[in-house]
């Protein structure tokens, strides 16, 4: 995602006061799907009955793993000590680090420099950055230009110091060290690819959409299906299937919860979302982010005005709320062990990661307060936490993707002008990728332990793993979940879950409060 100001913002001013359930029964109910009478408890093909995807903001993975598991361990900063038999990721090489084909070596960032400014990630400049494979261009494609940027920012990495949560996690779960963004580009791309693998078959609401190249989604537009987004009319929706119409298929229980969902007001039948909180850096930020909800995008799994659900019982139902909910609700069926089957959480935005308006200290607040809770409910037996990320923002990492999906559009560069190889007979244009490479871990009591996955995989892995735990069939229209690398290897699924004991952090530090 390009640099939003329009986030940080102070509150909006309300126009009409939400009145409450009455009003949005009688004045909204027209763009309520049926309501689904029928749960069906499932069959899985693994021990996994609860999957929650907890789905962060624009970090490449050596941004935040790059020296992992070698902390520097500063004075007055929480210290990070690897296990002695922690093995080793692919990360910054002692040459990678002192001696950069960029035009700078990457240096540390530590917890006082949480707040960074937004770098560039646009589609065709991150494949303009690996240059044909060198990885050699960053500084000059996608560094930030915002306020207290300096073009070798973008080469920057934090370490167990900072992130020291997402360390720790990964010390006592499983990390894989070779997951990539499915596509060169920014969110809305990422997101879309996480729950259909497909961005082909977006369609602008006018003619002003730069976001739409070819019928294929590669920028950040806001959803056609959301009364919260742009009113200029620079809107997308997208066509085709995603995982939420397979699971309505099999009457799976399903949500995507984000902050900042719950209208502040409705204007003219309208909903307004206006919640915000101030960063670590005490800016104030606007909660949602329209094109950061995926389902939104499509007409079969979109809630426009933003409903609720019409009982605490119906979450992860059909009814009004047509799945897309409020974080809010989420805690809400934790707390009545009605975890949906399918979870997908979505940060407020001062706590998603994104740099320019979030941080990694926010994003830790977040990350180890929701997983301390799912932790300690009756679910987490059967539970696999999945952590993901978007897109890279452009952040430097030095692994060159495997191009699984080759395109020579007018929007493409990463081997020469309009190219990103040749595109195969057939394929849909403007899906040059894998992208960047970013993190993914798995926290389970069914999650290998301490433990380094090497498998290729991408976003649409996510999305593979559910369609086959639960076996749901694929998306088909040459979605990448046909060719996705599996999750499995990140499991054991013949541990004895009651062995497992729960890892408690700090949600400040980021330390081991018990395990």
């Amino acid at each position: 995602m390009k640099m939003h100001w329009r986030k940080i913002a102070s509150v909006l001013t309300l126009g009409v006061v939400l009145t409450g359930a009455s009003f949005l029964t009688t004045n909204l109910a027209s763009a309520a799907p049926l309501v689904q009478t029928k749960v069906i408890t499932p069959s899985t093909t693994t021990p996994i009955k609860h999957v929650v995807v907890i789905f962060g903001e624009n970090i490449s993975f050596d941004h935040y793993f790059g020296t992992y598991p070698n902390a520097t361990n500063p004075a007055g900063e929480p210290a990070f000590h690897a296990s002695p038999n922690t093995p080793s990721v692919n990360g910054l090489s002692s040459s990678l680090l002192t001696n950069n084909p960029n035009e700078a070596n990457p240096q540390r960032l530590d917890r006082s420099q949480a707040m960074t400014c937004d770098m560039d990630h646009g589609y065709t400049d991150e494949q303009k950055a690996y240059d044909n494979g060198l990885v050699d261009k960053f500084v000059q494609y996608t560094e930030g230009t915002g306020t207290g940027c300096n073009s070798s920012t973008v080469m920057d990495y934090y370490d167990g110091n900072t992130v020291t949560a997402l360390w720790n996690y990964a010390q006592n779960y499983s990390l894989n060290d070779n997951s990539f963004d499915t596509q060169f580009g920014p969110s809305t791309p990422g997101a879309i690819n996480l729950i259909s693998g497909q961005t082909h078959g977006a369609v602008a609401a006018s003619s002003n959409v730069s976001a739409v190249v070819n019928g294929t989604d590669i920028s950040d537009a806001d959803p056609t299906y959301d009364d919260c987004s742009t009113t200029n009319g620079n809107t997308i929706s997208m066509t085709g299937t995603n995982v939420g119409d397979l699971l309505n298929k099999q009457n799976i229980t399903w949500g995507w919860f984000e902050g900042g969902f719950t209208p502040t007001s409705y204007v003219n039948g309208k909903a307004v979302c206006g919640s915000s909180h101030k960063n670590v850096g005490g800016a104030t930020v606007t909660d949602y982010v329209q094109h950061h909800e995926p389902f939104q995008y499509y007409a079969s799994t979109a809630n426009p005005h933003h409903l609720p659900p019409s009982s605490s019982a119906m979450i992860g139902k059909t009814d009004q709320a047509n799945h897309q909910y409020d974080l809010s609700s989420f805690w809400t069926a934790l707390a009545q062990n009605n975890m949906p089957a399918v979870s997908y959480l979505k940060a407020p935005a001062y706590e998603d990661a994104h740099a320019g308006y979030s941080d990694p200290l926010d994003e830790q607040t977040f990350l180890v307060n929701t997983i301390n809770k799912i932790e300690q409910s009756p679910e987490w037996s059967s539970t696999a936490i999945i952590l993901a990320y978007d897109d890279s923002d452009g952040w430097y990492d030095h692994v060159m993707p495997t191009i699984v999906n080759q395109s020579d559009s007018t929007a493409d560069a990463l081997t020469g002008t309009g190219t990103c190889g040749t595109a195969k007979s057939g394929a849909y244009p403007d899906r040059c990728g894998y992208g960047p490479r970013l993190p993914l871990m798995v926290i389970s009591p069914y999650a290998k332990q301490n433990y380094v996955d090497n498998t290729l995989t991408d976003q649409s892995s996510v999305l593979k793993f559910i369609e086959d735990n639960w076996k749901l069939g694929t998306i088909g229209d040459q979605s990448t979940d046909a060719y996705a690398g599996s999750l499995d290897n990140m499991f054991n699924f013949n541990i004895n879950p009651k062995t497992v004991k729960p890892l408690i952090l700090n949600p400040s530090t980021g330390e081991v409060v018990r395990r």
